[in-house]
């Protein structure tokens, strides 16, 4: 059973920053991409980044040079930090992982519990 569970969030003022963390747990044999998405009140879940085994990243252009997306493969823990913060970034954010299993030859999807991120004006 593989397990993704997110910290950090908060509730902080606008122009403020936070670090987000999604540690991976379990019977894992490696982790390729993942990803955080977030949904806010009213709106469905949409990818924010994404970050490859090999660290490239990739981000949306409503939060391009405010949030930095990271990972540590020993740790099997990735971090998004997000920098000048802005009301519109109030959301519940979703770490999600493509995994493939000790034991197993295909990859299967896993999503964390998610952590709330509220901004006020």
């Amino acid at each position: 059973q593989v397990q993704l569970v997110e910290s950090g969030g908060g509730s902080v003022q606008a122009g403020g920053s936070l670090r987000l963390s999604c540690t991976a747990s379990g019977s894992i044999l490696s982790i390729n991409t993942m990803d955080w998405y977030r949904q806010a009140p009213g709106k469905q879940r949409a990818l924010v980044a994404t970050i490859t085994r090999g660290e490239i990243t990739n981000y949306v252009d409503s939060v391009k040079g405010r949030f930095t997306m990271s990972r540590d493969n020993a740790k099997n823990t990735v971090y998004l930090q997000i920098n000048s913060l802005k009301p519109e970034d109030t959301a519940i954010y979703y770490c999600h992982a493509d995994v493939v299993p000790a034991g197993s030859w295909g990859t299967r999807y896993y999503w964390g519990q998610g952590t709330q991120v509220t901004v006020s004006s």
